[in-house]
């Protein structure tokens, strides 16, 4: 019974220094992971001009019949289709079509109101031009200019890294703080933004004014660190 007892504590004590020491597959003593961790927030930000703009136009027309306000709606649309694409526009899509019935003051129906906006893609600094194109084709009805870039991802990317950049350096400073070293990256999330409009300069030269200023595309990561 001495000798069960003996061969029971053994086990108990090999399975404990395994728990500590835990051997890796090639048979090495692997030290013992910290469970002290810190989480902290990144974030970056990259500054860039718009270099081109979504235009939206389309045009508004009324009639007796649904069939008489489509009809002259498809005639004065086309045009300003034609003058999107004829002023440089790119990606000229349908965005929405649409017929309703048409009321006086009074409330009473007087007949019907078809209406179709498209949008069209240009550079930054033809957005006046394209907006006077469109309205000299006959569209009653304008949206935008809604600034991009076109080198947004990459700006994203560039935004993303400085953000991973500052969490390692604020987590460096708590770690020195404490009296600790930073260790591993046990998990890291990442939370997206918008570009931000800023300062605005006028555009010269067109007859519409559209203004231009960088936008700041900005990005944040949560990151945790093993603390040793």
């Amino acid at each position: 019974m001495k000798r069960i007892a003996l061969a029971a504590g053994a086990l108990l004590v090999a399975g404990a220094l395994a728990g500590v020491l835990r051997l890796d597959p090639a048979g090495a003593e692997a030290p013992a992971q910290s469970s002290d961790t810190v989480t902290v927030t990144g974030t970056g930000s990259v500054e860039a001009v718009p270099d081109r703009a979504e235009i939206s136009a389309g045009v508004e027309t009324r009639a007796a019949t649904a069939r008489a306000a489509l009809a002259a709606n498809g005639t004065a649309m086309r045009k300003v289709i034609d003058a999107l694409r004829a002023g440089g526009g790119t990606d000229v899509t349908t965005e929405t079509v649409s017929l309703s019935t048409a009321y006086d003051d009074q409330g009473t129906p007087n007949g019907f109101v078809a209406s179709n906006v498209a949008s069209a893609t240009v550079a930054f600094d033809k957005a006046g031009a394209l907006i006077d194109a469109a309205v000299d084709a006959g569209a009653n009805a304008v949206y935008g200019p809604s600034p991009s870039r076109s080198d947004a991802d990459a700006l994203y990317r560039r935004a993303l890294a400085q953000a991973v950049a500052d969490a390692e350096q604020r987590a460096g400073v708590l770690a020195e703080a404490t009296g600790r070293e930073l260790g591993r990256v046990t998990s890291i999330s990442e939370s997206g933004a918008a570009p931000v409009p800023m300062a605005a300069k006028a555009a010269a030269d067109a007859s519409t004014p559209v203004v231009s200023g960088p936008q700041e595309t900005t990005a944040s990561v949560s990151v945790t660190y093993e603390l040793r």
